[in-house]
């Protein structure tokens, strides 16, 4: 009988044995971005995607998740860090890095945003046809950009006019942004979204542009009240994201594992993301007003004046394009066309 038990026991042991051997994962990757867990991407599409890699790949794939920069390194760091193979794989801005990826400055230009969802479309499109050679470092498995961007200010410091804008100290989020802002009669001030809360509260910045969808993560509701909008289909800006993997990474996976990887890559991954910004504005913009905050929705009219002055700044971009060999006009017409079919 006790022989019996000690089999038993040692039988039940083999296989708990088994069993945990049988999910360790053959490959471990890790997964490096700038904003804390809770924020929408991090927790409804890099979470998410990485359960679904484990649970498709059978436990063989496993994705550890670093917020927040935890890491090491700043934001604008991360296009290398992935590169480099520091990390595997990051989601990152990509109008970080000024200048590194022109072509894709074409969806930050003023008024090109419709929502997030359908702008994220047009934007992998774009990608497919324009940008695989600005990104040939990279194992691209998406590219996305977020909704409509807004201007947010600190209480004394309304937008209600374009002429509000003259000397106010505003956070860009790129080079194409900032010079928007300009534009615009704004001093723009560079900077990552991650270190809006502190401008903020030290007087550094008297706004920021920012989506509905990140406010919540950086405080917005509390440190800039007043936020304003804009008429008609296209919002002010957006900003574009990469969700990218070492390529030395990927190579080394067998082909199973990289079918893994591919199936949830592509065009449905960044409706995803485009979709999840969507739901975020939605949420962003329900804080705010549940905190009494101030949202100032420009007319047809108004709104018309800064779309003459954002004329300009793209009338700048396409020179520059060309300037460069890359025919701007063509890589606009392009952009405008491809958020246009989505945005039906």
């Amino acid at each position: 009988m006790l022989h019996k038990t000690v089999m038993t026991g040692l039988a039940g042991l083999a296989l708990a044995l088994s069993a945990t051997a049988s999910f360790a994962a053959d490959v471990v990757l890790r997964l490096h971005q700038m904003l804390p867990p809770q924020a929408t991407i991090p927790a409804k599409v890099l979470t998410p995607w990485a359960e679904k890699v484990k649970a498709d790949s059978g436990g063989r794939i496993e994705v550890e998740l670093y917020p927040a920069m935890q890491l090491g390194g700043k934001p604008a760091e991360l296009v290398d860090q992935v590169k480099d193979g520091v990390v595997d794989l990051i989601w990152t801005v990509i109008g970080y890095t000024p200048g590194r990826f022109p072509k894709s400055e074409a969806f930050e230009l003023p008024f090109m945003v419709t929502t997030g969802e359908a702008t994220s479309l047009a934007f992998y499109d774009y990608y497919e046809k324009h940008l695989k050679d600005e990104l040939q470092d990279y194992h691209v498995l998406a590219v996305h950009t977020h909704g409509p961007g807004l201007i947010h200010t600190i209480g004394s410091k309304p937008v209600k006019s374009l002429e509000d804008m003259n000397g106010l100290k505003v956070r860009g989020t790129s080079k194409v942004v900032n010079q928007m802002l300009e534009a615009m009669g704004a001093s723009a001030i560079g900077m990552p979204v991650t270190a809006v809360p502190e401008s903020l509260s030290k007087s550094v910045i008297d706004g920021t542009v920012v989506p509905w969808e990140v406010t919540p993560a950086i405080k917005i509701a509390e440190l800039a009240p007043n936020h304003t909008g804009f008429s008609g289909k296209n919002g002010l800006y957006t900003g574009t994201f990469l969700f990218a993997m070492n390529k030395d990474s990927y190579d080394a996976l067998p082909d199973d594992l990289k079918k893994v990887i591919d199936d949830n890559s592509g065009r449905e991954l960044a409706r995803k993301f485009g979709v999840a910004m969507d739901q975020g504005d939605i949420r962003g913009k329900e804080i705010a007003d549940k905190a009494g905050n101030t949202t100032i929705m420009l007319d047809e009219t108004e709104t018309a004046r800064w779309r003459a002055a954002g004329e300009n700044v793209t009338k700048a971009w396409i020179a520059d394009m060309d300037a460069k060999g890359l025919d701007g006009t063509t890589l606009y017409n392009d952009a405008v066309a491809l958020i246009d079919q989505y945005s039906k």
